[in-house]
């Protein structure tokens, strides 16, 4: 007797939402457990957080203003701020990050019900995708903006039948708070709806003109807004634009750790083989509006340069894009309880596999972290500060991660010492914070640590050619120096003096 009721527990929908939720929990234990998320731009978001929250304050930072503009990518930056009036910002910027995530997750189930009326597949496709490269790097602002397009598009679609008044009136509002929070997901937001509205256009064989006046008036919110940022002196971000064409073939490998090349490989060709055994017995099928947005996903992947307006790995957000929207427009029929315990073991191993390696990290860097923290009471108040690397300091090759979060811990010194660190994210067009006047021809709008052997070269009268302004003359101009990376003796005894040696940096004194 019981024997024949759990296969049937197992294929009930109750069964299905344990599984889910215990899954998502699983999913959400890293950022749970963990204060500070070891991923390569978190520390540096968390310190501009420190100086937004501090701004209106009695001790407001020495080196830095805050610049408010109408321009996009503010997601945190509004919202960490006011949450840290009743919290401190660490939990604060914490707590932001978790709804992001959240928000990823109920977005695509969101809009699988909009297409569907139903959930199938979605959340436990966004589980598998919780850590993949963008995200694991630590792109907060993106994952919360595409949360919210998510939810947007999930929106328009629900009322795609409704009057056009509400539906212009709900999307002006999604098209305003999307450029508030991220550009690039506002861009996701509308290069869906577009396609969407082509293919219904399509589909209902209306005339070429209806549709795109239609498209037109769709347009017209995100027009008005960047011409209202034009005109108040607000930018999107930077000039730099490149394609890096050699590594599109490997992106789509990469997507799915940001921690391991191995296991991101593994888990799609898992997923990969997934999908090829449900087509192959006809299990798997795409709507017609669901073909139309994967052709044009496929297409703005390649066409799509992968750094665009200084804003670096944009080819990837849309491989991660289209991973989480385009389950709500496939349709997989499970028919027997192998298939389903199959699909079940297949979504726990990936989503797992990656929250194992992802918790692995984080809690690695705990120490690190405290260290570093720790470290910037050896640095006198009102300090300027470097960051340089004992190797080469350059991208982990194919974004491999596991090294890359200490890299901008440093800059936490803005707030923990008041100092002045170049390489603290403040893009115009990005982020309200920028450095005082006095200070701005030392200050870098992105950035890393500098490899020691240029610093080196500099220090020993070298003739180089090309150096920034903000380390040509490194040894008189800044007070301290975090070195990162394997350690190493003492580079310039004659210069440097020890202050604090760990496993994963060394802080010197520069004497004067």
């Amino acid at each position: 007797m019981i024997a024949e009721r759990v296969p049937a527990f197992l294929s009930s929908r109750p069964a299905a939402h344990v599984f889910f939720i215990l899954l998502l929990a699983a999913a959400l234990s890293p950022t749970l457990l963990v204060s500070i998320p070891a991923m390569a731009d978190y520390p540096n978001h968390l310190a501009r957080m420190f100086l937004l929250s501090r701004a209106d304050g009695p001790n407001p930072s020495p080196f830095y203003q805050i610049v408010w503009a109408l321009y996009p990518n503010l997601a945190m930056d509004l919202v960490v701020p006011f949450m840290a009036r009743f919290m401190d910002v660490v939990t604060a910027t914490k707590i932001f990050f978790l709804l992001s995530q959240l928000l990823v997750v109920t977005g695509a189930m969101a809009l699988e019900r909009a297409v569907k009326n139903r959930i199938a597949i979605s959340g436990c496709v966004a589980l598998m995708f919780l850590y993949s490269l963008p995200f694991a790097w630590g792109f907060v602002n993106f994952e919360s903006g595409l949360g919210v397009a998510l939810w947007a598009l999930a929106g328009a679609i629900a009322l795609n039948e409704y009057n056009w008044l509400i539906r212009i009136t709900f999307h002006a509002v999604s098209t305003l708070v999307l450029f508030a929070a991220h550009f690039f997901a506002l861009g996701i937001y509308g290069f869906a709806i577009g396609v969407h509205e082509l293919w219904r256009a399509w589909s209902k064989q209306r005339p070429l003109n209806e549709a795109v006046s239609r498209l037109l008036l769709l347009g017209l919110p995100a027009l008005a807004v960047m011409a209202a940022m034009v005109s108040t002196g607000g930018v999107i971000g930077g000039t730099g634009t490149y394609w890096f064409l050699q590594y599109k073939p490997l992106w789509p490998i990469r997507i799915m750790s940001g921690y391991s090349v191995v296991l991101s490989a593994m888990c799609v060709v898992g997923l990969i083989a997934g999908i090829y055994e449900l087509a192959k017995h006809r299990l798997l099928r795409f709507s017609s509006s669901g073909a139309w947005l994967a052709a044009g996903f496929a297409g703005l992947y390649i066409a799509m340069p992968s750094k665009l307006f200084d804003t670096s790995f944009v080819d990837l957000r849309i491989i991660v894009a289209a991973a989480l929207i385009m389950p709500a427009f496939v349709t997989v029929k499970l028919p027997d309880m192998r298939w389903r315990l199959a699909a079940a073991a297949g979504t726990a191993a990936i989503t797992l596999a990656n929250v194992g390696i992802v918790l692995s990290v984080w809690l690695s860097y705990r120490a690190d972290y405290a260290a570093m923290i720790g470290s910037f009471d050896r640095i006198a108040k009102k300090s300027l500060v470097l960051i340089a690397h004992s190797g080469a300091a350059d991208d982990p090759p194919l974004g491999e991660l596991t090294e890359y979060p200490m890299y901008h811990a440093p800059v936490l010194a803005v707030h923990f010492a008041d100092a002045f660190v170049p390489d603290l994210f403040n893009a115009p067009g990005k982020q309200p914070v920028m450095a005082k006047p006095a200070y701005r021809e030392l200050d870098i709008p992105y950035g890393g640590p500098v490899p020691l052997a240029i610093l080196k070269a500099i220090a020993e009268k070298q003739k180089l050619t090309n150096v920034p302004r903000y380390i040509r003359d490194w040894p008189d101009e800044y007070d301290y120096l975090y070195l990162l990376g394997p350690r190493i003796p003492n580079p310039l005894p004659q210069i440097l003096e020890e202050l604090q040696g760990q496993r994963r940096f060394v802080l010197y004194r520069i004497r004067k």
